[in-house]
C-alpha cells in the first residue's frame, strides 16, 4: 500500500465520499492480490461489501472535470449494422465480458454521442461527460496534471452505476508524430496514454471523435472496441428521415403527411445529410410552417436541403416532380405551373 492510498482514504473519509472511499479500498485490495496476499484482499473487499457503500444516482459531489448529463429515454434511430454494435456493447458490459473502453468515430450527426446515451439508458446508468475546457490550461504542464486528476476522479466513481463519456476527445489528444502539434499537447497525449492504461477495468468509458484518420494510433490500440458510424446507406438515411418526419408531424395537427414527396426530395439529392442535421431541418421546418398551408413544411424542408436556392420549375419537372408537387414546393398554382412548363 502506497502513501497516496492512505492520503486518499483519509481525504475521502473526511469528505464523506463513500463511493470513492470504497473504490480506494478496492484498489488497495487488488494490489495485495497481485502481491500474493489474496486472504487480506478478500477480507478488505468483504468489509467494503458489508458496509454497503453507495452513492445515490444524480449526486456527484467534488467532481472537477466531470458533469452529469441528462439524456432522452426515447429509442435511437440507427442503421441495423450500427445498432447491432451498440446492442453488442451493451451486452458485453452487462455480462462483464472484460470490455470497458470503446471508441466511436464518424462524421458529425451520425449518432455517436446519442449512442453513448442510449447505452447508458439501456443499462440504467448515469452518464458523466468530461469537461475538456476545464482540463486545458495555458500554463506549462498544468494540462497534463489535470488529465491525471481527471482519471483519478474516474477511477473513484461508483462501479456499475455510470458511463463516462469523452465527447470529441480529439480536442484533447492529438497525433504525437504530427509536426504541427505543440510539444505541450504531445505531453498531454502521453499522459493520457499512461492514465488510460491504468484505468480501472470496472469503469465503462466511451470516447467519440470526428477526426479518426488523424488520431494517435497508440490511443486507438488502448480501446477494447472501435466502432465506425460512417456506415449509413442512402436507404438507411431515407428510412430514418421518414421516421423523424412522422414524429415531428405528430406534434403539428395542421400538417399532413406526404412521405412520397418527401422521399422524392431526398432521392434527388446528391448527398443526403446525416440524421443529426436531418432532425434539425425537419424539426425547424415543421415548427415554422404556415398553419394555413398543410404542406408548407415540405417547401421549407426543400429550401433547407438545397440551401434556400431559388426553386426552378423546369428543374423540378426534369427531376420527376408532378405539377401538384411543384405547386406545393413553389406555392405557384398548378394551372400556372402547367402553363409555364408548356411555354418552355
Amino acid at each position: 500500500m502506497k502513501k497516496q492510498n492512505i492520503i486518499n482514504l483519509v481525504r475521502y473519509h473526511s469528505e464523506k465520499n463513500e463511493a470513492a472511499f470504497a473504490s480506494e479500498v478496492a484498489e488497495i485490495a487488488r494490489e495485495f492480490e497481485m502481491n500474493g496476499d489474496s486472504s487480506l484482499a478478500e477480507y478488505l473487499m468483504e468489509m467494503v461489501s458489508s458496509a454497503n457503500y453507495y452513492i445515490p444516482q444524480g449526486t456527484y459531489k467534488n467532481l472537477r472535470f466531470l458533469s452529469k448529463m441528462e439524456y432522452s429515454n426515447k429509442p435511437l434511430l440507427l442503421p441495423g449494422v450500427i445498432e447491432e454494435d451498440v446492442i453488442g456493447i451493451t451486452k458485453a458490459i452487462s455480462n462483464n465480458a472484460g470490455l470497458s473502453k470503446f471508441l466511436f468515430y464518424g462524421a458529425p450527426g451520425t449518432g455517436k454521442t446519442e449512442s453513448a446515451y442510449q447505452i447508458a439508458r439501456i443499462l440504467g446508468r448515469d452518464i458523466l461527460s468530461v469537461d475538456f475546457e476545464s482540463l486545458i490550461d495555458s500554463r506549462l504542464g498544468e494540462t497534463a496534471k489535470n488529465v491525471a486528476g481527471l482519471f483519478d476522479e474516474i477511477n473513484h466513481l461508483p462501479f456499475g452505476k455510470v458511463v463516462v463519456l469523452m465527447d470529441e476527445i480529439d480536442s484533447l489528444v492529438m497525433d504525437r508524430i504530427n509536426s504541427n502539434d505543440l510539444r505541450e499537447m504531445g505531453r498531454v497525449t502521453s499522459t493520457f496514454l499512461k492514465e488510460l492504461d491504468k484505468l480501472n477495468e470496472n469503469v465503462v468509458l466511451i470516447a467519440t471523435t470526428n477526426l479518426f484518420k488523424n488520431f494517435d494510433k497508440a490511443i486507438i490500440r488502448r480501446f477494447d472496441a472501435v466502432v465506425s458510424f460512417d456506415r449509413y446507406s442512402r436507404e438507411d438515411l431515407i428510412e430514418i428521415a421518414d421516421s423523424l418526419l412522422v414524429q415531428s408531424l405528430k406534434k403539428n395537427a395542421n400538417s399532413k403527411q406526404d412521405i412520397r414527396l418527401f422521399n422524392k426530395m431526398l432521392k434527388n439529392m446528391g448527398e443526403i445529410p446525416y440524421p443529426g442535421d436531418l432532425k434539425q431541418i425537419i424539426k425547424t421546418s415543421v415548427a415554422f410552417s404556415d398553419e394555413s398551408n398543410e404542406y408548407d413544411y415540405l417547401r421549407k424542408i426543400y429550401m433547407a436541403l438545397y440551401d434556400n436556392q431559388e426553386i426552378d420549375i423546369q428543374k423540378l419537372s426534369s427531376e420527376g416532380y408532378t405539377t401538384r408537387e411543384i405547386e406545393i414546393l413553389t406555392r405557384i398554382p398548378k394551372s400556372s405551373v402547367s402553363r409555364k412548363l408548356k411555354e418552355n
